[in-house]
């Protein structure tokens, strides 16, 4: 996952948000990561203060890392531990931002539409919560190795299995209106791997996920696959990569919310 998501920039992964910034605002990103996301937008807010929140203290580590190795050293942004189901215990302020984002973080938690009011009550009157998440069930891809068909049918079923919901882009514009948001702007992008490099290095990362992570470990725990079909879901990912006419895109939902 972390490989994955050291390729996101807020370029290729927050264009939605990007034109609503301006220097001097204080945002904070969401389940960040890696911080490469939380690093670009910090420079599109400098000088105003960004915190990245993560709840796996050794991805804090991280991000941390990563803006020393930019060269960042004036703690902006800031990164911390914390759940954003808690984040009293975080020290982050009600109404402490002008700007609350979350990339990929709703489709992983039970309660999204609870996030979502933490956030609008994260921000200021008036500010802004930006959300995107994918939807695995709108994914494409040319060609069609059958492994993957297994895999479209086994990723969400462990993902559901574990409280998400694999399919939340979809989503985010009817949560949102649950939360209670009523300034809502809804929106859909796409990534795309077809060139070469493009192709070795999502084929590749799925591979590997396919095997060893999080997702593989609860597929075999929960009885939803065997180590011998994920091998076999593995084997398929390369094959997809090493496709000359290979194709995949990755839809995603975006919403904009005024609080």
């Amino acid at each position: 996952m972390l490989r994955s998501h050291r390729w996101r920039t807020a370029e290729n992964s927050a264009a939605h948000l990007l034109p609503h910034l301006r220097p001097g605002m204080t945002l904070l990103d969401v389940g960040c990561g890696p911080g490469t996301i939380t690093l670009d937008l910090a420079e599109r807010v400098a000088p105003g203060t960004v915190i990245g929140i993560d709840p796996a203290p050794e991805v804090v580590g991280i991000a941390r890392g990563e803006a020393s190795a930019r060269g960042v050293t004036t703690g902006n942004p800031r990164f911390v531990t914390g759940d954003i189901t808690a984040p009293e215990e975080a020290g982050l302020p009600a109404g402490g931002f002008d700007v609350v984002h979350a990339h990929q973080v709703l489709q992983h938690l039970g309660d999204p539409v609870g996030a979502l009011r933490t956030m609008r009550r994260l921000c200021r009157p008036g500010g802004l919560v930006a959300v995107r998440d994918t939807d695995y069930a709108a994914m494409t891809w040319w060609p069609r190795p059958p492994a993957l068909d297994r895999w479209a049918e086994l990723y969400p079923r462990v993902a559901r299995a574990a409280g998400g919901e694999p399919d939340a882009g979809r989503r985010l514009w009817g949560w949102a209106r649950e939360a209670g948001f009523t300034d809502i702007t809804p929106s859909a992008s796409a990534w795309c791997f077809a060139e070469p490099a493009d192709r070795e290095w999502w084929g590749g990362l799925w591979a590997e996920r396919s095997v060893a992570s999080e997702f593989a470990r609860l597929a075999v725990a929960g009885g939803h696959a065997t180590e011998e079909e994920l091998s076999e879901i593995s084997a398929g990912w390369r094959e997809w990569a090493a496709a000359g006419d290979g194709w995949f895109a990755v839809l995603h939902g975006e919403v904009l919310c005024r609080g």
